[in-house]
Order: C-alpha cells, then sequence, then structure tokens
C-alpha cells in the first residue's frame, strides 16, 4: 500500500524540466533550500531550486528525493522583502515562508485543505544524496535485458525489464507485481528502488525476474488512474504469458510475486489461470479493503501519538463514508451525501466558523479518492474469494511490524481461505521486526521508510528464492 503519500503524490505525472545557462544568482533566495515535510506518519524530503533569470524573476522547481522526483516546475514565486510566496498548483500547493537568515527560512506548506510546517536550510549541494547500499551496480553477474509484450485483453504494451541468470536453462521464473499507486518498475519508493533490489537478489540466486512500468508509468501504455484492481491483474496476466514463452524460463514453474495489493493482484489471476505455477504474496491482504484500511489508520494513528478518542471518531467518520460510497454508485450524488454528513459531524465539534470551514475543507479534499474507481472496488472486494479458488503452492510472507497490512489478521484470513479450498501446499511466514517494505526497524511507520538504509531484508529473498527451487519437481 503507498497511497499513505500524499502530500506530493502529483509529483509523479509531472515533466522533468531543464533551464538555460544564463540563469545567474543574485537573490537573497537563490539557491537549493532542503526540509522535511512530516504529515502524521509520513515525512518527506524537499528541495526547492530558486534561480533568478537575466530579466529578475525568480523561478522554482522542487525535488523529493523519498519519491525519486527531479526538477518539477512549479511557480509563480514572489519574494517581497523577507517574505516569499511559492504557489504549486498543479499539486493543489503552496508555500509561504520568511526568510530569518541567509541560511534559514521559514514557513508553512499548504496542499488540499492541509498545513503542515516546513522548515527551509540552504543546501549547499541541492539534493540530498541518500545511502542505499543494496541499490544494485554493474557488472552484474546476469543478463539484463529491455522488453515489451502486450496485454491483448485490453489492448496496451507494458515495457519491463527481464534478468536472467547466467548458465544452461530452463531457471524459475517470476513477475514481480507493485502495490497500489503507478509506480514504476522498480517499484520506487523513499529513494528505495525496491523491486530492483529484489530482482537483483532473487536473480543471483538462480530466478529469473520480470519487473515492469505500471500502465501509463514510464515506457508503458495505458492509463492507471482509470485502472482498478481486477483491470491491473489482466496486466500481470500478460507479464505472466510473456515470462512462460521464454525458452530460458522453465514453463512448469513460472509464478507471480507481488506486494501488499500486488499479492491480491497475484490471487485474481491465479484464481481463473491454471498457468500460473506458484505465488508469493509479500505484504499481501487476506480482508476487504475497507478493513485493511481502517486497521491501517488506527496503527499508524496509535503509534503516532492520536489518542483513543480521536481514533475512534476517524473510524467511526470513515465507515461512515465509506458505507455511502458502496451504497451510492452515482459519484455526484456520492460527494453531495458524504458533504452532508461531514456537516452534521462538524456541528457536535463546537468549532467557530472559521475552524469549520477549514476542517469541511479538508474533508472534502479526500471525497474524489473515495469516489474513484480504484477506491470503490478496492473497499468492497474480499480477497478470500480469490484466494480460495488457487491450487497452486502459496508463500505469504508479511512483516510483524507492518503497519499498513497486518500480519496478524492477513496472514490468517489468507490461510484459511487458501485452505477452505482444498488446497494445502501453502507456507505462512511472520518475519519478525520487519515492516510493510520488509525492512528492519524500530516502528513500522512509514516515516522511517526513507531513514533506513537497508531496502530489503536479505534473508527475504533467500527465504522465496529457496522455497520457489523447493518446488522443482
Amino acid at each position: 500500500m503507498k497511497r499513505f503519500l500524499i502530500i506530493l503524490l502529483l509529483v509523479f505525472n509531472l515533466p522533468l524540466l531543464s533551464y538555460p545557462q544564463d540563469v545567474i544568482e543574485k537573490s537573497p533566495v537563490s539557491g537549493s533550500w532542503k526540509g522535511k515535510l512530516s504529515s502524521g506518519p509520513v515525512s518527506l524530503r524537499i528541495v526547492f531550486n530558486i534561480s533568478v533569470l537575466e530579466n529578475d524573476s525568480l523561478i522554482v522547481t522542487l525535488d523529493s528525493p523519498d519519491q525519486g522526483a527531479k526538477g518539477i516546475r512549479i511557480g509563480p514565486v514572489i519574494f517581497d522583502g523577507n517574505e516569499i510566496n511559492i504557489k504549486a498548483p498543479l499539486l493543489l500547493g503552496e508555500y509561504q515562508g520568511t526568510l530569518i537568515n541567509d541560511t534559514l527560512i521559514e514557513g508553512i506548506w499548504s496542499q488540499a485543505g492541509t498545513s503542515n510546517l516546513l522548515n527551509l536550510t540552504r543546501s549547499v549541494n541541492g539534493s540530498p544524496v541518500l545511502a542505499r547500499p543494496q541499490e544494485p551496480v554493474p557488472p552484474f553477474p546476469y543478463l539484463v535485458k529491455e522488453v515489451t509484450f502486450k496485454n491483448e485483453k485490453q489492448n496496451i504494451i507494458l515495457a519491463g525489464t527481464l534478468t536472467m541468470p547466467e548458465g544452461e536453462g530452463p531457471f524459475p521464473a517470476v513477475v514481480l507485481i507493485t502495490g497500489s499507486g503507478a509506480q514504476n518498475r522498480d517499484s520506487e519508493l523513499m529513494g528505495h528502488k525496491y523491486f530492483w533490489v529484489l530482482a537483483d537478489l532473487l536473480t543471483r540466486q538462480g530466478i529469473a525476474v520480470l519487473r515492469y512500468d505500471d500502465r501509463g508509468v514510464g515506457e508503458s501504455q495505458g492509463v492507471y488512474s482509470t485502472a482498478t484492481s481486477a483491470d491491473l491483474a489482466t496486466d500481470a496476466e500478460a507479464a505472466l504469458a510473456y515470462l512462460k514463452s521464454l525458452e530460458m524460463t522453465d514453463p512448469e514453474l513460472t509464478g507471480l510475486e507481488g506486494h501488499s495489493e500486488g499479492g491480491l493482484i497475484a490471487a485474481i489471476v491465479a484464481a481463473s489461470n491454471p498457468d500460473v505455477d506458484f505465488i508469493v504474496s509479500m505484504a499481501g491482504t487476506g480482508v476487504t479493503g475497507e478493513d485493511v484500511i481502517q486497521k491501517q489508520n488506527y496503527d499508524i494513528g496509535k503509534l503516532s501519538g492520536v489518542s483513543e478518542e480521536e481514533l475512534q471518531k476517524s473510524y467511526n467518520s470513515n465507515k461512515t463514508f465509506f458505507a455511502v460510497v458502496k451504497e451510492e454508485p452515482d459519484d455526484e450524488k456520492a460527494i453531495e451525501k458524504m458533504t452532508g454528513l461531514a456537516k452534521e459531524m462538524l456541528v457536535s465539534e463546537n468549532l467557530s466558523q472559521a475552524e469549520e470551514d477549514q476542517a469541511m475543507k479538508q474533508i472534502q479534499s479526500s471525497f474524489g479518492t473515495l469516489t474513484n474507481r480504484w477506491f470503490r472496488h478496492f473497499i468492497t472486494t474480499d480477497p478470500a474469494q480469490y484466494w480460495e479458488k488457487i491450487s497452486c503452492p502459496v508463500l505469504a510472507l508479511n512483516g510483524s511490524k507492518d503497519v499498513q497490512v497486518d500480519a496478524d489478521i492477513n496472514l490468517k484470513a489468507i490461510e484459511k481461505a487458501v485452505k477452505s479450498g482444498g488446497n494445502t501446499n501453502i507456507t505462512v511466514i511472520k518475519a519478525e521486526g520487519l515492516n510493510h517494505i520488509f525492512q528492519h526497524c524500530e516502528t513500522g511507520l512509514p516515516s522511517e521508510y526513507g531513514d533506513i538504509e537497508e531496502t530489503i531484508s536479505p534473508e527475504v529473498p533467500e527465504i522465496i528464492a529457496a522455497w520457489i527451487k523447493s518446488l522443482k519437481k
């Protein structure tokens, strides 16, 4: 699950820009300014790069190193006295700050109805370089090939990278399926190239790996914003067919490995496609999307210091809004009903008119997400209906400190559903001390992901590779 990245999620869809060499530095705010934007459990590094053109106008680009985004053109920017205002209309955001001295700007970032403290310090080196020691560097002891394949069902071309062990095949093979949110083939998050590291470690152990850009991302065709888990399952199915068609892959030992929502997608494919030889579910879901989200909100809020009273209020309001989304298929009518219910909730809070207006603005900013096609499908889908139809071997792993997809609830649900269908070939592993992306961690909160240098615990791909190879007949 990656939909907690609310603050700057939109930057992935914006173009990277370059500027002419006639940019000159002659303003107190010229240069790179870095800060950390925190919103509850989420913490993102932000860099504003401010320059002055020959006509004395200021231009600014934004980097979000934790999201792999750089050079995003925002603005306009106004600097008057010691006050600086940077607008970012495509992000629905705005930064308002005060230049305290030549190394510090204190200010507020506002976006989609919310406001968060964002103090900036001058950076002499621009965007920080994150330490990611597991990121693969050449030369590689395996073959790396850029590939394309077609989803015939939806008539789109998908692009990816194939890593193939050297030597005589055929080799066991696996398709990697990303979690929720439009992602590239590396499943890049918080400076971690998660699937690249995973593919490298698996291929070094004799497993061929195909990872691909989600539809509408990178070099893949299609539109992600309107796709449900079921739609994305047709992409994974096309990737599987392509991988099985290769001479160097074992046609009887080629399967699917999905992370988070990718685990659900793998189950959707395998429930109706006998060509899936095995499934590896990494932090996959076993209960409904509504249950996953409610548990996620509670656990993250609890660890972030939110009171039990506030957590219960959040649970109840979410339940109310989710019920509307499930019962009212028309988006406009659903938003109208939720707006009315939100006003009723706020009346009981005894807020001032200004506070009530701000709270309503913040609540309404989430309604677009609640009514989009993916979300409607996700909260109403029960993964058990797919897991119980799967006859191939299943390996299900979840981290004990995962606060996005709870290990105990979801592993038990997956195991129960698989066995209820008569399939006893399931291995369940609760990995102690690991978070949602299988890092060794302190709390498991998403705010730690970018601060941890480890991309994935090495023992996880070792377990996966050994399990896959043990299936060889």
